[in-house]
């Protein structure tokens, strides 16, 4: 990944501060959260819920082929395009639905997308509570969220095509199990996880879609463009289960820092798009939350490790 010039790197790593589009993010964070539901009710059931998250496109996000309930063979897939600004319905039969990405609430769009699957012949119900989210309203209800702004929106899309790129080549490197790079609709991030091979110690009282996601040992490390929590786009790393010693863990580049209340390493999404080398320096900060985990959590790096 070269260098080159910074209009070039502006473009390519724009800024998206949190403030800029909380109520459009907010409010997309519902929709696909609507459009994930439908695919985690009839995808067969993969491993750390690996049947459910999105993939990054040329255009934006695409859920990737769902089955078709009923019928025998046949596929569609859902496609949020982020330059048109437009959510595709497609269908192996040639049949599609078009739904236009304008200000309008989360309620009416899950009418409208609800109405396009049937009308496609695609029947599903779907649990209208929205997950992950501290203050939940039903999506058949929610007329709170309902604003879009495309421009914001393909900030954020086009960031996560150049994270896209940088999780790729940083999960080619891993020679054991490790997930897809893949957007999370709960959570609203990008992630890649690495696994050593060892179950993880069970732990009690958690709720289902946790202890699936963390049946084993993992590092994982990803994107999201800020909450309530921490209000700034940053990139994230963790290790699961966390060994002694690792909040102390000298890791790159000098920005990044270890969060004791999310209980992670954090880089800040400016400190890379202000660099001269952005992908060289959100590559130096996986590599090192990484081997900060892995070292210290006993994984067997010389079978692990390319």
């Amino acid at each position: 990944m070269g260098n080159t010039n910074k209009e070039e790197l502006i473009e390519r790593w724009p800024a998206l501060p949190l403030e800029s589009w909380k109520e459009t993010r907010e409010t997309l964070h519902m929709w696909t959260q609507i459009v994930g539901k439908v695919r985690l009710e009839l995808s067969p059931h993969l491993n750390h819920w690996w049947q459910v998250p999105f993939y990054v496109t040329a255009r934006g996000l695409t859920t990737s082929p769902i089955p078709v309930p009923g019928e025998l063979g046949q596929i569609f897939e859902v496609q949020f395009d982020f330059i048109d600004h437009q959510l595709l319905i497609l269908t192996s039969s040639g049949t599609a639905k078009m739904i236009p990405l304008i200000p309008r609430s989360v309620s009416a769009f899950y009418q409208e997308f609800m109405a396009s699957l049937q009308a496609l012949g695609i029947e599903v119900t779907i649990n209208t509570l929205p997950s992950e989210i501290k203050y939940p309203i039903p999506c058949d209800q929610d007329e709170v969220h309902a604003s879009y702004d495309p421009g914001t929106v393909q900030r954020f899309w086009r960031i996560l095509v150049q994270v896209d790129r940088v999780l790729t080549e940083f999960r080619s490197h891993f020679l054991g199990k490790s997930s897809p790079v893949h957007f999370f609709w709960g959570s609203f991030d990008m992630a890649e996880t690495r696994f050593s091979g060892r179950r993880a110690p069970q732990r009690g009282g958690v709720d289902r879609i946790t202890r699936e996601a963390y049946s084993h040992e993992v590092i994982s490390c990803g994107f999201w463009p800020g909450d309530d929590t921490f209000p700034e786009p940053a990139f994230y790393s963790y290790t699961f289960p966390k060994p002694p010693g690792l909040k102390e863990a000298a890791v790159r580049p000098a920005s990044a820092f270890y969060h004791s209340t999310m209980g992670e390493f954090l880089l800040r999404y400016e400190d890379v798009r202000s660099a001269d080398a952005p992908e060289q320096v959100l590559m130096e900060f996986l590599q090192s939350t990484y081997e900060a985990g892995a070292t210290l959590g006993q994984w067997d790096r010389e079978a692990l490790e390319r």
